[in-house]
């Protein structure tokens, strides 16, 4: 059980980090960790609770623009996403789950890197954000997987950085604060679950000012590349750990 918490501690560590940096991805960093450890609907309460936590120490650290006629499709297709994403929860399968998030890093991350060379998106509809904050609600109802789609499409559609920021920063603490209720209202938040809680909090604070600090003074092209390169390390580790076992 210590070799537990250790690592729910070291997941901790290292998410609340990209969290601060980047304003996302706390569940997908945590998960890569977690999902070595712990079945998948804890692993998801816990990843939804810490990325709440980093999004609140976010708002008050890092704060950037609200723009309502902008975030406001994203939040309205999440708010149907995330209960979704909460009733999928108990159909998961571990080495599915490891295998299927380990592939969207894998995939996903790589995009980012070489999205400055990829055609914007010059879509301007709100019907499509709605959609990709659907899918975002459902990520973050899995496990705090909020910012991942969004971020991407709000990277290729071209916004600046403190633009990118205000969008996801806002829509991940909205898409949060609904799953950590659904969370608290299912159930899924146990007595089992309030000492790893206690793990968590106390080990992503610290990380999570320093990530904001350094977010400040990098430039957006390294700040990606070290966010990015850490998260397609994550996901081919679970892909080496998962796909042996499907195959």
């Amino acid at each position: 059980m210590d070799g537990v918490y250790l690592i729910v501690a070291l997941g901790a560590i290292v998410a609340g980090l990209i969290q601060g940096i980047s304003g996302f991805a706390f569940g997908l960093v945590a998960m890569s960790f977690w999902a070595w450890v712990l079945e998948p609907r804890l692993a998801a309460t816990l990843a939804v609770f810490g990325a709440l936590l980093g999004q609140l120490i976010a708002a008050i650290t890092v704060r950037r623009g609200f723009d309502v006629k902008l975030l406001a499709p994203f939040v309205l297709g999440g708010l149907v996403g995330v209960p979704l994403g909460v009733a999928l929860l108990p159909r998961l399968d571990m080495d599915w789950f490891k295998a299927l998030l380990g592939m969207l890093l894998v995939l996903w991350c790589p995009a980012m890197l070489l999205s400055r060379s990829l055609p914007r998106v010059r879509l301007e509809s709100r019907l499509a954000d709605g959609a990709v904050g659907l899918a975002g609600g459902v990520l973050g109802g899995l496990g705090g997987f909020s910012g991942t789609l969004p971020t991407l499409w709000c990277t290729l559609r071209g916004f600046a950085k403190d633009r990118q920021r205000a969008v996801i920063q806002n829509f991940n603490l909205s898409m949060l604060l609904v799953a950590m209720g659904i969370h608290l209202g299912s159930g899924l938040v146990t007595r089992d679950v309030l000492p790893l809680f206690a793990i968590v909090a106390p080990a992503m604070l610290l990380p999570s000012l320093l990530g904001a600090r350094l977010y400040i003074g990098l430039s957006e092209a390294r700040f990606r590349q070290i966010v990015l390169g850490l998260l397609t390390l994550s996901g081919l580790a679970l892909l080496a750990a998962s796909l042996p076992r499907l195959l």
